[in-house]
């Protein structure tokens, strides 16, 4: 059996989380827009996750989002609209440490925060009479607590999205050059996307940027490859880098989007 938990606190190294986490606190308050929601979701004592909702519609679908590393939940003011002018909902969630959360970032804590953060997403969505389906999506740092959540609830979702993911650990570790620091470990689970998505059999979607030069297109085909769902779907967008792959490919990017999950909700429209 796979330890995945010893796998994340290898990764909680000083050097490892210097160069994975940039974090920064940003205040939530002084929020006035209609149809958007703050909301905060405690994940242990002491400490809560900030998220932000943005509601298109109550029977809409709703998308629980993980974030890149150096955004926060704020920066999907400018990205939210996009979704709702598809009729979409979305509710972002921070990090420990990211905008108004609090504590600390690990990579341990990133996972297991992803579990109440799920749970506190149904409830909230309960709360609010949001009936859509359910998806998870994840960008870059992002995809490690999508997949988690996807390999973990696969009963409560109807889909997992995937941009600009990474696959396999020794790729990831190389990437930010701490390779010298498992030498002598022959296999390095790490965050464990590559043997995790192999189990998650709900419909899939993976989007990459062709020209990504942080985690390479070859990270998302390997994801896709390996995705146990026999309903997996990918674009990559030509020319596409890292941090401008909707700017390049918007229309593309939501169109996928937007069919994935119409798609694959319960009334098939």
């Amino acid at each position: 059996m796979i330890d995945f938990e010893k796998g994340l606190e290898l990764m909680d190294r000083q050097e490892i989380l210097f160069l994975l986490f940039f974090p920064h606190r940003e205040s939530m308050k002084g929020l006035n827009q209609p149809g958007v929601t703050n909301h905060f979701i405690a994940v242990a004592e002491g400490v809560s996750i900030g998220c932000r909702f943005y509601q298109a519609e109550k029977a809409a679908p709703n998308i629980l989002y993980f974030h890149g590393n150096g955004e926060t939940v704020l920066d999907y003011d400018y990205v939210a609209p996009v979704y709702r002018e598809k009729g979409l909902n979305l509710f972002v969630a921070d990090y420990r440490g990211y905008g108004g959360s609090d504590g600390t970032p690990t990579c341990t804590a990133m996972i297991k925060d992803s579990h109440p953060i799920f749970q506190g997403f149904v409830s909230f969505l309960a709360e609010m009479k949001c009936t859509g389906d359910l998806f998870v999506m994840g960008r870059s740092l992002g995809s490690a607590p999508a997949i988690e959540i996807a390999y973990h609830y696969q009963g409560l979702l109807k889909g997992l999205i995937v941009e600009s993911g990474f696959a396999r650990a020794k790729n990831q570790l190389k990437r930010l050059g701490v390779t010298h620091l498992f030498k002598d470990m022959k296999d390095v689970v790490g965050f464990g996307n590559d043997l995790k998505i192999k189990e998650v059999t709900i419909p899939t979607l993976i989007i990459h940027g062709e020209a990504d030069g942080i985690i390479p297109a070859e990270e998302g085909r390997t994801l896709c490859a390996l995705s146990g769902s026999r309903d997996k779907h990918s674009l990559f967008v030509p020319g596409a880098g890292h941090n401008d792959l909707m700017m390049r490919g918007l229309e593309a990017y939501m169109t996928a989007v937007e069919r994935f999950t119409r798609g694959n909700a319960s009334s098939g429209g």
